[in-house]
């Protein structure tokens, strides 16, 4: 049996989830170019984003442009947004942290969101190459997404080990889960994340880095 299993969140946790915004805001500026005659609508949604905007940014722009949000256009736009390729690379720190991760343990990959955006991200950074089981949570069904532990007791009949740890970010959603069913929790905090103002809520995570570079040496006392 495996000492160890590690397994990785994917947003902000191994890359910055701030450069896949940008990167998927400039794959629909020439579709809202040309279909939308809106023809700086990437740099609105890129000011909007950094002005804290979220959730409804394509409405809020589509309004301020007067144009009116159509459920089609917003339609178009997400799904556009959602299945482009993106332009985004791993951390070093984490490039680093996953290839001495892999060397040593089985390591695996949960991850939350849109299944085809989830999946372009996983392909763009190449994460097949560190991870023997990825899942993406919402092909478990929607209801699974974190902090559903359906993903986690997967990992859990798929890699037997006697001790799981998972490296995130959130700490709303990610450590609900592998607390419960007795993981080891280390939340990376980058600064420039999305939700690194946050708190840690309660005795969920027991560890806690501001990236993946000494990450190595901590799994290594387990």
């Amino acid at each position: 049996m495996n000492r160890l299993c590690v397994v990785f969140d994917v947003d902000d946790t191994l890359y910055l989830e701030r450069d896949y915004v940008l990167s998927g805001f400039a794959a629909i500026g020439p579709w809202a170019r040309t279909w939308l005659r809106i023809p700086d609508f990437a740099e609105r949604c890129r000011v909007a984003h950094e002005k804290g905007q979220r959730g409804r940014i394509f409405d809020t722009v589509l309004e301020d442009c007067g144009v009116r949000p159509a459920p089609e256009s917003i339609s178009a736009l997400v799904a556009l947004y959602r299945a482009h390729v993106p332009d985004i690379r791993l951390c070093a720190d984490a490039a680093t942290a996953l290839e001495s991760a892999a060397a040593k343990w089985p390591v695996a990959i949960i991850t939350d969101g849109p299944a085809i955006a989830q999946s372009r991200k996983v392909e763009a950074l190449g994460l097949a190459r560190y991870a023997s089981r990825i899942y993406l949570t919402e092909l478990f069904g929607r209801e699974c997404s974190k902090p559903s532990p359906v993903a986690f007791e997967e990992v859990q009949r798929m890699i037997e080990a006697r001790r799981y740890v998972y490296v995130a970010d959130n700490p709303l959603k990610d450590f609900t889960a592998p607390a419960m069913l007795g993981w080891k929790t280390i939340r990376i905090r980058r600064p420039a994340g999305l939700y690194s103002a946050l708190e840690n809520g309660g005795a969920l995570v027991d560890f806690e880095l501001r990236d993946c570079a000494e990450l190595h040496e901590l799994l290594s006392c387990f």
